[in-house]
């Protein structure tokens, strides 16, 4: 598979704008993983860090769970890797775990986020909130996985260079 990344069009109305841009970081982040074995993937940054592709990958999904259910519908779903006794659980491998699973796990909650915002307007406040009890409007929360996803994107960079050497935005 081969991932091709889009920018948003420069004159696109604010939606398609911040859901491109959104899309755009979410394909970069595959892209970084693309063509590894589920050793590289799993190859940490550098010692004593627990940073992998595949740690990035699964504690991207946890977000993506948490902003579009938790948060913006209020749907406790539980969490997929973290646990009160384990809070990093996502970088956390057991040799049953496998980029197959993350990746497809990544995805469904990338498509489940895309259903639950598509049903609510950009200034439609959340029904859950925040661990400090907050609410957030769906532009906050759109731009915040845009800035998540970017913050990420740069260790992933790193990540791959260290693992094959491969560079590139």
């Amino acid at each position: 598979m081969t991932i091709e990344r889009h920018e948003p069009a420069t004159t696109a109305d604010e939606r398609t704008m911040l859901e491109g841009w959104l899309d755009y970081h979410r394909q970069t982040l595959a892209w970084k993983c693309e063509g590894l074995t589920d050793a590289q993937l799993r190859t940490a940054s550098v010692e004593p860090s627990e940073l992998t592709l595949m740690g990035l990958v699964r504690h991207m999904a946890e977000v993506e769970r948490w902003w579009f259910h938790e948060v913006l519908l209020d749907e406790d779903l539980g969490v997929l890797y973290s646990s009160e006794e384990d809070p990093d659980g996502d970088f956390h491998f057991t040799d049953a775990d496998t980029w197959q699973e993350a990746y497809t796990t990544w995805q469904a909650e990338v498509d489940n986020a895309r259903r639950n915002a598509a049903g609510h307007g950009l200034d439609d406040r959340s029904k859950g909130r925040s661990r400090s009890g907050e609410t957030f409007n769906l532009r906050w929360i759109i731009t915040h996985m845009i800035e998540e996803y970017a913050r990420h994107n740069g260790h992933a960079d790193l990540i791959r260079e260290r693992v094959d050497g491969t560079t590139g935005d």
